[in-house]
């Protein structure tokens, strides 16, 4: 990954991070890289395969990130399960990579529930971004900047060229991390020395390359924010920001600065390259105040949330008002007060904004009251101003849960899933549709598919078992089962091949 470990903004690898819980991440990739001799020192940990060389293709930079990325969605208490936030970082991630001459990955975005200032790029186009970075951008163009960065850092594989460029030295380094990391795992501390231990002698082979990158990742992602319509002096503002920050307190200077080391030269580099450009004056999007605004609901206890947003609103400290009422609202429902909630939203409706966010809110106002079915006319109509909002398909699939239609909710997931055929999410909730109908064989077999699209294939193995012995269900669906269960024993067979041949 490109999270750094600590210390000194200019003495840590580009591909290592610095986060609050990265050492299960950092693992399974070390364990990508290691030498088929030190695989038996992790044992027990997800095995993804032989990098012959220290080199990494593009297939195995996906492989890497996808399990990394599942394994996060699984295990990591800090990530944040919230599709609103992933979707709008997805749409200007989308509107970044749009603007990228030739192939490149499909790009996933992620959030982790952290107030430190950060963002990290992955293997094969995950990208995640840390609340607090969010909350710190100051414009949409801001915010922007950073993701354009990052998506550079994978689009130029500076991964696998550091690994190319590290080989079995650096490589010998990783697997002595791991060894002292497995010795470790229940103390922090303890783990974070020993990996501090183990890179001393790689650092310095690594921090001019390094250095690369970072010029490199800012020289693309400078012309993908400019050619993207965003204000470019958003880059030069942000990491600004951050580098006087850091100067200021050097000992606690932001997480991005210890993840990406800013320099004179990369930050005269980026003023020159804005000089160049004419002034473009670019708004936020009321989404990137909306999700400011809901981040902040979600900080501190519910009641915290609530009196600094009240505050806020009645001092008027804000730069849009729909968004203080909307945080507002949101802090209020968080606190089991609909009726506060509703009060705000009353007040969001006379601003007559436009963005799903405001109607899947208004809509768990009204499930908050007891009025699902008021929730699921607002969300039906929303789906049919917003028909790729995914929050608003989730909401009605549990509104119809709620109300017990499971028929309905088995039609809306079905028809849902074939324009969205890799959502994991609505197959969970199909899988529940039908367990409230009691089709037990529909019911494994939409698990089964929550399970393998989630890196899970021993568990969606034993559901369509499970759903192979289910009395309900007729041939041709027994049938769709037995087809499934042998492409993924396929699957499986693969995977025990490949650890042999290592």
């Amino acid at each position: 990954m490109s999270r750094k470990v600590i210390g000194n903004p200019h003495d840590a690898p580009a591909i290592i991070g610095c986060v609050k819980k990265p050492f299960l991440y950092f693992l399974m990739l070390v364990l990508a890289w290691m030498p088929i001799g030190s695989r038996a020192l992790a044992d027990g940990l997800p095995d993804l395969g032989e990098v012959s060389q220290g080199d990494l293709s593009p297939q195995m930079e996906k492989r890497i990130g996808q399990q990394v990325m599942n394994d996060i969605r699984l295990h990591d208490p800090d990530y944040l399960d919230d599709p609103e936030i992933e979707a709008y970082l997805g749409r200007i991630g989308s509107r970044l990579a749009a603007q990228i001459e030739g192939s490149h990955p499909d790009f996933s975005f992620f959030v982790i529930k952290d107030s430190t200032l950060n963002a990290f790029a992955m293997p094969g186009g995950f990208i995640g971004v840390h609340t607090g970075l969010i909350l710190a951008a100051q414009s949409e163009s801001e915010l922007a900047s950073v993701l354009a960065h990052e998506i550079s850092h994978v689009t130029q594989h500076h991964i696998a060229r550091g690994i190319n460029k590290q080989q079995q030295g650096q490589i010998a380094a990783l697997v002595a991390m791991a060894v002292a990391i497995l010795a470790s795992r229940g103390d922090s501390q303890v783990t974070q020395g020993a990996v501090v231990g183990s890179q001393a002698a790689a650092i310095q082979n690594q921090l001019n390359y390094s250095r690369d990158f970072e010029r490199e990742a800012d020289r693309l992602g400078f012309t993908l924010l400019d050619k993207a319509g965003f204000d470019v002096r958003g880059m030069a503002t942000f990491f600004g920001r951050l580098e006087k920050f850091g100067r200021l307190y050097e000992n606690n200077a932001p997480s991005y600065l210890r993840t990406h080391p800013m320099t004179t030269e990369r930050m005269t580099d980026i003023d020159n390259r804005v000089v160049l450009k004419p002034y473009r004056q670019v708004p936020d999007s009321i989404d990137f105040l909306l999700v400011k605004a809901k981040l902040r609901a979600q900080e501190g206890t519910p009641a915290d949330a609530v009196a600094d947003l009240t505050r806020q609103v009645g001092e008027r400290k804000f730069n849009a008002e729909i968004a203080a009422r909307y945080g507002l609202a949101s802090a209020r429902l968080r606190a089991d007060d609909a009726a506060g909630a509703e009060t705000e939203m009353q007040r969001l409706r006379k601003e007559k904004a436009d963005s799903p966010m405001l109607d899947t809110l208004a809509a768990a106002i009204e499930r908050k009251a007891g009025n699902t079915e008021g929730a699921l006319k607002i969300l039906r109509q929303s789906l049919g101003r917003y028909p790729q909002a995914r929050a608003v398909a989730y909401g009605i699939m549990e509104c119809l849960l709620d109300l017990h239609r499971g028929e309905d909710a088995v039609r809306f997931g079905n028809d849902d899933l074939q324009s969205y055929t890799t959502d994991y999410r609505m197959y969970a909730l199909l899988a529940r549709a039908y367990a409230a109908q009691g089709k037990q064989l529909q019911q494994h077999r939409a698990q089964a598919e929550y399970y393998y699209l989630t890196g899970q294939l021993m568990p969606a193995i034993e559901q369509l078992t499970i759903a192979q012995r289910a009395p309900d269900g007729d041939f041709y669906g027994h049938s769709q089962v037995d087809a499934r269960l042998r492409e993924l024993k396929s699957m499986q067979a693969e995977e025990a091949k490949d650890k042999k041949t290592q």
